[in-house]
């Protein structure tokens, strides 16, 4: 049988803390994935979409995963660093884009590929008028 240093000798232990200590500074010691802001406009047939969500999916089919992103529209503006948002990873992205006249849904929800690099970024997204739904006035939520 080979001889093991006792262990709570300092040989045992740096043999043994070697490894992740190395392991903590090639990954970093966190694991929360960094996030960065994205913030623009969301624009309808032109016009401004009055209030949403959107959504920064990391693209799994593309080997980016995480959580996913997100922030509120208001008045066709949008910012993941306002409350009640999250920041996005970077890379490939699905972006999901939901938009309401407060009461009523105005087009289909929206998906679209993004990259986002990392750094805050500034993106505008136009969702054109033929994919808007054809709601009665006071028809309430589609179904």
């Amino acid at each position: 049988m080979a001889w093991a240093p006792p262990l709570g000798s300092g040989r045992a232990l740096g043999g043994r803390m070697l490894p992740a200590l190395v392991c903590c500074l090639l990954l970093g010691c966190t694991s929360d994935p960094k996030v960065y802001r994205v913030s623009g406009k969301i624009t309808f047939a032109g016009q401004p979409v009055p209030a949403g969500t959107i959504y920064f999916t990391p693209d799994n089919s593309k080997n980016n995963s995480g959580p996913a992103g997100y922030a509120q529209i208001k008045n066709g503006q949008y910012d993941t660093s306002a409350q009640g948002g999250q920041g996005a990873k970077a890379g490939p992205l699905i972006v999901k884009i939901e938009g309401s006249d407060g009461a009523n849904q105005l087009f289909r929800t929206q998906e679209v590929p993004f990259e986002l690099p990392q750094k805050d970024t500034s993106k505008d997204f136009e969702v054109p008028a033929s994919e808007g739904l054809k709601l009665p006035k006071n028809a309430g939520p589609p179904p």
